[in-house]
């Protein structure tokens, strides 16, 4: 079972796509070949993929989560220009072999990459990877990570309903010791550039509570689901800064791309 079953709904409306102009940034490592291919892995419910649509004519997302692929299979078919292929498949990173002779020009990882056999996945994609390609791997900080006040009673109120130790799924989240940058840098995509890209996002209540019920660690099966005992818990007891309609925050998404060395 995925981490992250019964949450595809959640995380389609709820997580947030990527800026723009990290699209276009990160577009620019991909050759200017046609058909310029893109892999996006672990694509959840394609935001990272529907973000870089305009820049590739063929693409394939994969995740493992059939529910996260049919959500994404919605949202995004609609979408697809005119000559541009994409293609969805249900598969782990792990697991995932393209079609005889398709090379990635870019491949993504946005949020997955911490639930990934890393070294593992990035040996492998040393045969899936165009000769000139490039990996990224990217991420923004979850509300686990409380840097400001009402993220801090954000935090506060799952430790309170689920634990001061992080959930998994059924099991509990174990935090990597080793950085991305040093895992990519013994990679065949050793040749590693870091940049950070900055986003303010507005948020409110409603958002934060299905922005939860999207993660692995407060997804509504382990928490009792939407009318459950966790909302009960957050309108009863938050604070009041947790009642404002407009909650900034100021954040960064992180980004490392490799290539291989000349």
């Amino acid at each position: 079972m995925s981490l992250f079953t019964g949450t595809s709904s959640y995380y389609r409306q709820y997580r947030p796509g990527i800026p723009d102009d990290l699209a276009g940034r990160l577009s620019v490592y991909a050759p200017d070949v046609q058909p310029r291919r893109l892999l996006d892995v672990g694509t959840g419910t394609g935001r990272v993929t529907e973000a870089l649509m305009p820049y590739f004519t063929y693409i394939i997302a994969c995740d493992n989560d059939p529910d996260m692929i049919a959500t994404a299979e919605e949202a995004l078919r609609p979408k697809v220009p005119g000559g541009t292929t994409l293609s969805l498949v249900t598969s782990t990173a792990e697991a995932f072999r393209p079609p005889a002779g398709w090379k990635a020009d870019l491949v993504t990882i946005c949020r997955a990459f911490h639930w990934l056999n890393q070294a593992g996945v990035l040996a492998l994609l040393d045969s899936q990877v165009a000769e000139s390609g490039a990996v990224a791997v990217f991420a923004d900080r979850s509300f686990w990570a409380a840097e400001n006040d009402w993220k801090a009673a954000v935090k506060q109120i799952i430790n309170d309903f689920l634990g001061e130790e992080r959930r998994a799924g059924g099991g509990t989240f174990q935090h990597h010791n080793y950085p991305y940058n040093e895992i990519m840098e013994e990679s065949p995509f050793n040749q590693v550039e870091e940049f950070t890209v900055p986003v303010t996002r507005t948020w409110n209540t409603a958002g934060i509570l299905g922005y939860l019920y999207s993660t692995s660690f407060a997804a509504p099966s382990p928490v009792g689901g939407p009318t459950g005992g966790f909302q009960d818990r957050r309108a009863e007891n938050s604070p009041r800064l947790l009642r404002e309609r407009h909650l900034p925050r100021e954040q960064r998404v992180l980004v490392r791309v490799g290539r291989r060395s000349a």
